[in-house]
């Protein structure tokens, strides 16, 4: 029976690509699947043969902990040369959307303690 190994929803074509590349240089017997034009489906790469499941989550576990070291690493030299967005550029880049985030942050904190409030 086949295994669910990665899904693809909110995966960049790059890391999906990459993926793809290195499950096929290690010899994985893989397919994918598509979510269909309702998403009612699953995007994901999927592991056929069993017995490579220990294997492949091995090779996955690997790829994404040095994907991480370089995504921080990259994000550490964008704030060493001082590129790295601060809340302020994100502000003046986009104001609606930091303005209704912020909105629905207050709500959600309204709505959380208004039942204790109310008993007090």
């Amino acid at each position: 029976m086949a295994h669910l190994l990665f899904r693809l929803r909110h995966v960049t074509e790059e890391e999906a690509m990459e993926v793809r590349q290195l499950l096929e240089a290690h010899g994985m017997d893989t397919y994918e699947t598509q979510a269909g034009f309702f998403r009612l489906g699953v995007d994901a790469i999927w592991l056929r043969d069993p017995s490579q499941l220990e294997d492949a989550k091995a090779l996955l576990a690997d790829y994404q902990a040095e994907r991480l070291a370089q995504a921080k690493q990259a994000h550490q030299e964008a704030i060493a040369r001082g590129e790295a967005p601060t809340l302020w550029q994100r502000f003046t880049a986009h104001p609606v959307q930091v303005t209704l985030v912020g909105v629905a942050i207050l709500l959600l904190i309204a709505l959380t303690l208004l039942p204790f409030l109310a008993l007090g």
